[in-house]
């Protein structure tokens, strides 16, 4: 039995890169994306001013050749803390994801390839989970654990599990339907094998897809349990409490909340759209 039906072919690779190049929407999610990156990757080398640098001069200021966005409420630079707040935001979508795939795909695929009793304990709790809207349970769980960036990003990570559990465990139904799979179970391959080298393999271009685009959904759960208190705490920079300190200067200071709500608008729209494009890009009816 060969593994080359497990896996992709050969040079299924450079048609997916070629697709992608050739992809307005993952073209322009990537546009939109790797600046936000770069910026929040190199923070601590730029020439900018201090996210916590206080200046009782210049308080709320105008966007200028000194302040390029402005100053907040304690004179601290805008655009330093929006670029420091990009890293809080991008390391609890990717961090939260992370931990959504860690813990939900393992229990998708012990659901979809067992079935029976496996599947219906994990199916019903899932069901349970999923009857909570997703920014809920995520305000609980954040509530519960306590404010801070990290237990934020657990508490969305858990609340994106739900999602990741049922789209694993369709895909894992679906594949070990395929010959390959009997024959694999017809030499003798035990159940970890199979599901290593043959199942897991072939429902990965799906779990991308879902992803890249529930990363855009954890931004915007990162922005609003930080906007709520539950997040990001002060003095560290988040896009979601900057727009929660912003809403009390709407008047004086229009453009402050301007700027986060608008980083945080293109970075999902970003991932929207690069969602969008890997999806036609790993379809195999495009290839």
């Amino acid at each position: 039995m060969s593994d080359t039906s497990a896996a992709l072919p050969p040079r299924a690779s450079s048609r997916v890169l070629r697709s992608l190049r050739h992809n307005p929407s993952a073209i322009a999610g990537a546009a939109i994306i790797l600046p936000i990156v770069i910026l929040a990757l190199l923070a601590p080398v730029l020439p900018i001013p201090s996210p916590d640098a206080t200046s009782w001069t210049a308080i709320r200021k105008a966007p200028s050749a000194l302040h390029w966005l402005g100053t907040d409420e304690l004179g601290r630079d805008i655009l330093s803390r929006m670029i420091w707040g990009a890293r809080a935001s991008l390391l609890a979508g990717v961090v939260s994801i992370a931990i959504a795939l860690v813990t939900g795909v393992p229990l998708g695929i012990l659901a979809g390839y067992f079935g029976g009793w496996v599947d219906m304990v994990i199916s019903r709790v899932t069901e349970a989970l999923l009857a909570l809207p997703f920014l809920i349970m995520a305000i609980a769980l954040a509530a519960f654990l306590g404010p801070s960036l990290t237990n934020a990003m657990i508490a969305i990570g858990l609340s994106a599990m739900p999602v990741m559990i049922r789209l694993t465990r369709g895909q894992v139904m679906a594949v070990k339907a395929e010959d390959y799979v009997e024959g694999a179970r017809a030499i003798g391959l035990n159940h970890l094998e199979i599901m290593s080298r043959y199942v897991f393999p072939n429902i990965v271009p799906p779990i991308i897809v879902q992803a890249t685009l529930t990363i855009a959904t954890a931004i915007i759960a990162e922005a609003s349990l930080s906007f709520l208190g539950l997040g990001q705490q002060a003095p560290a920079p988040s896009w979601g409490a900057m727009l929660n300190t912003a809403k009390n200067f709407l008047t004086q200071a229009p453009t402050y909340a301007l700027f986060p709500g608008v980083a945080i608008f293109l970075t999902v729209v970003g991932f929207n759209l690069l969602g969008d494009g890997l999806r036609d890009a790993l379809d195999p009816r495009e290839q």
